[in-house]
């Protein structure tokens, strides 16, 4: 069989299930924000200062990164999992998280003394942002492997990654409102880190559980 007709078939197979793949990606989207909600309220929590945080911009700030990487890699990932579709629009938007932290870096850089650059880069929780970030979206991935599977990905590796960056984006929006570190030197090294970890941890899950 060629390519194009393997492509044609799956296609053909996906839009045949009982649901259809783009009501499954919404339905999987709900339940990983619960999940990870639910992870994030019985372990950490929110900060304690927080109703005084949300008045400044590099708490805000971080919401904007964290989502813009969720919503780029929810965009692409529900291309990804169809086959045939095209993908390349939505590759594109997943610069814009990349894109803004690195702007607020070179901000943060230019606004803070360098003699406090290494300070706001270490922060105070770097252990704690590398375990609860993975924690919060190890659920989350593993429902997004799930409907890549009831999918028909062709790229399931990638697939099984950019399911890694939504679970991580998704975790470290909800890491954000208890994380004490604000600085984007903080937030580009080790959320960067972090939402890695997970990336990692997607592109093994799509080479063992989403090839076909």
């Amino acid at each position: 069989m060629r390519t194009d007709d393997l492509i044609k078939a799956l296609d053909a197979d996906t839009r045949s299930k009982a649901m259809p793949l783009g009501s499954a990606w919404w339905m999987a989207a709900g339940a990983a924000t619960v999940i990870a909600a639910v992870v994030f309220w019985l372990t950490i929590g929110p900060r304690t200062d927080i109703a005084t945080a949300m008045h400044t911009m590099r708490f805000l700030a971080k919401f904007v990164f964290t989502t813009a990487l969720a919503v780029s890699a929810f965009a692409l990932i529900r291309a990804l999992s169809t086959p045939g579709a095209s993908t390349g629009g939505a590759a594109a938007w997943m610069i814009a998280a990349p894109l803004l932290v690195i702007i607020a870096v070179v901000l943060e850089l230019l606004s803070v003394p360098a003699a406090d650059w290494g300070t706001r880069l270490v922060g105070t929780n770097i252990v704690i942002c590398l375990t609860f970030i993975p924690l919060i979206g190890v659920g989350p991935l593993a429902v997004f492997l799930t409907v890549l599977r009831y999918g028909a990905p062709t790229r399931p590796v990638l697939a099984g990654t950019v399911a890694g960056l939504l679970a991580g984006g998704l975790a470290a929006t909800f890491y954000a409102a208890h994380c004490f570190d604000d600085s984007p030197l903080f937030v580009a090294t080790w959320y960067t880190l972090a939402i890695a970890i997970l990336g990692a941890l997607g592109a093994l899950g799509g080479r063992l559980f989403v090839r076909w």
